[in-house]
């Protein structure tokens, strides 16, 4: 064979073999072909009890793409966008729903990644590369509410959220070194964070310090259940709940909310009935988000051709469910309201 053929049989191999691969696995999105069935087959109901979410004439969309582990969203309804965070890319991205635009927000990002709004409006967002929590304020500075617990440096904030009273909570998992966003070595177990911004100096307190990588976090409606995930639980993980004291300062027990199997939970909201809505995967069978009822049963799974990592309630009637996957970020409009700030 001439070496102008064996490079060309030697092409088409490695060509054949790049087809062969997952679209994922290559730094693309999946494929995505919008149903053409109505109601939409993604929607899968498993508990009657999920039947009353769906809404006939929806169907998932995909509406932005070209990203690298999409992660973090909120919801500003003022701007009618969501931003979000592009993990190893380093950036905070803004998706506009009225013109379906996407753009950069903030680049760099410090490779933020979970992202919230407190009450009043400004944006939160937990950093990996700095080990922080940051306020975006509303002329765009940046005010660190907290970076350190007991002199020591946080390990790499991961969710965050904001209750009623305007404290903020959030997860600093151990998660370890990581290249492409220059985290350093841990230096504290997982735990969950309160910030109580009417402290002097914000007071950071340690709230729980026995859930094994602490990841998604959220309130139940009435604020009396935190909610976390659990993401280094063995052998398989857990979602976690724990009472919130009278008081919202502290909390319970933990108890286990649901058990994840082989799948992978991650960022969650609850929406106005007290459901949880939660990102999923680990493979083509689990991907999406898995919907879990009060009681802790699953009774319904929104299929995703990616990993969902997080999601967020949207639009004009905080219905539209906006989720952040792999490469993409998905949308489906549901008959199920977000609760407040979920």
């Amino acid at each position: 064979m001439s070496t102008r053929r064996a490079l060309l049989a030697a092409g088409g191999a490695l060509a054949a073999a790049a087809a062969a691969r997952p679209a994922a696995a290559q730094g693309m999105a999946p494929p995505f072909h919008p149903s053409s069935r109505l109601p939409d087959p993604a929607f899968e109901v498993m508990d009657p009890r999920f039947s009353r979410y769906r809404i006939a004439t929806a169907a998932v969309e995909r509406v932005a793409t070209g990203l690298n582990w999409a992660e973090g969203p909120a919801w500003f309804g003022d701007h009618r966008a969501v931003l979000f965070s592009d993990v190893p890319n380093n950036r905070i991205m803004r998706w506009d729903e009225e013109s379906g635009r996407l753009s950069t927000f903030r680049r760099p990002s410090s490779y933020s990644n979970g992202n919230a709004r407190d009450r009043q409006g400004r944006l939160l967002t937990c950093e990996h590369a700095t080990r922080r929590v940051t306020r975006t304020e509303y002329d765009g500075t940046v005010t660190v509410l907290a970076d350190r617990y007991e002199g020591r440096p946080l390990n790499s904030p991961n969710d965050i959220i904001c209750r009623s009273d305007g404290s903020i909570w959030f997860t600093d998992p151990a998660f370890g070194p990581n290249p492409h966003e220059a985290m350093a070595a841990p230096e504290m177990p997982g735990r969950v964070y309160r910030i109580d911004p009417a402290e002097p100096e914000r007071r950071l307190t340690l709230v729980a310090d026995d859930v094994r990588g602490p990841n998604g976090l959220c309130f139940s409606p009435d604020e009396r259940t935190l909610y976390v995930v659990e993401a280094r639980a063995t052998p398989n993980r857990l979602m976690l709940r724990f009472e919130v004291s009278a008081d919202g300062r502290s909390l319970g027990a933990k108890a286990t909310h649901f058990d994840a199997g082989s799948g992978t939970p991650d960022g969650m909201r609850a929406d106005a009935d007290g459901n949880l809505w939660c990102g999923w995967g680990m493979s083509e069978a689990l991907d999406g988000v898995a919907v879990f009822a009060p009681d802790g049963k699953q009774i319904g799974m929104i299929r995703l051709p990616e990993r969902c990592a997080n999601l967020v309630f949207a639009g004009a009637n905080r219905n539209r469910l906006v989720m952040t996957a792999t490469r993409s970020v998905y949308a489906l409009y549901v008959n199920a309201r977000g609760a407040p700030l979920g």
